[in-house]
């Protein structure tokens, strides 16, 4: 019963949303979607447990990033049960994605991901992000509902690069959050997130340094 009801709710989402998506990536998309939900049960991974809202709250909810991803190096930190860095990642199998928490049986699962779903361009790493050390800067850092803006800035600011962007996605617009960043930091853009069957606000927020170009999402 899930499978059908996932696999039509996928189409017809990705159709409302106009993105293209193989049938060999949305079988991806599906079968993460059942890892997801099995090993849910047993390590706590996401509060949805609806099947119903599955695929539009986990699959076409971090799918509304794909038009601002525009670099070929993302990280996705405190990516927890791989949202969004595991269906972004299979929907722009061209670039690759690090995937960054600090709890092992999340970061576990999300190996087992990488290895079920043979996602090679995927990396997977256990540790906080203060304590990260990539080889190069990353120019955009995804979030989901892992901290507020300003814990989000000082915690990664050397992770990213100096003409780097955050894409944090929020529910309600985080007012309070925007206005405590800290000096150096600036929203640089701001985006209304919308697809089929989201019950709530959704936003997504950009944050850059205040010396960036402004015009850096358009850009490779």
């Amino acid at each position: 019963m899930s499978e059908a009801l996932w696999q039509r709710q996928l189409s017809d989402g990705l159709i409302a949303m106009e993105l293209e998506l193989s049938t060999g990536q949305q079988q991806q998309l599906l079968a993460f979607l059942a890892l997801l939900n099995k090993w849910n049960r047993a390590y706590n991974l996401t509060a949805v447990r609806e099947p119903r809202q599955m695929v539009p709250r986990q699959l076409l909810d971090s799918l509304t990033l794909m038009p601002f991803i525009t670099t070929d190096r993302v990280l996705d930190v405190g990516a927890g049960g791989g949202l969004p860095g595991i269906p972004l990642a299979i929907a722009c199998p061209g670039r690759r994605f690090t995937l960054l928490d600090s709890n092992s049986k999340k970061t576990r699962f999300l190996t087992q991901c990488q290895l079920e779903l043979r996602l090679d361009h995927v990396d997977v790493i256990h540790g906080r992000a203060e304590d990260c050390e990539p080889s190069q800067p990353f120019r955009q850092i995804t979030s989901r509902a892992f901290t507020a803006l300003p814990n989000l800035v000082t915690w990664c600011a050397d992770l990213l690069a100096d003409d780097g962007q955050f894409l944090a996605m929020k529910g309600q617009f985080p007012d309070d959050e925007v206005s405590s960043l800290p000096a150096g930091w600036q929203l640089a853009e701001h985006h209304r997130l919308d697809y089929p069957g989201c019950d709530g606000e959704r936003h997504l927020l950009v944050i850059s340094r205040t010396s960036a170009p402004q015009d850096s999402t358009t850009g490779g």
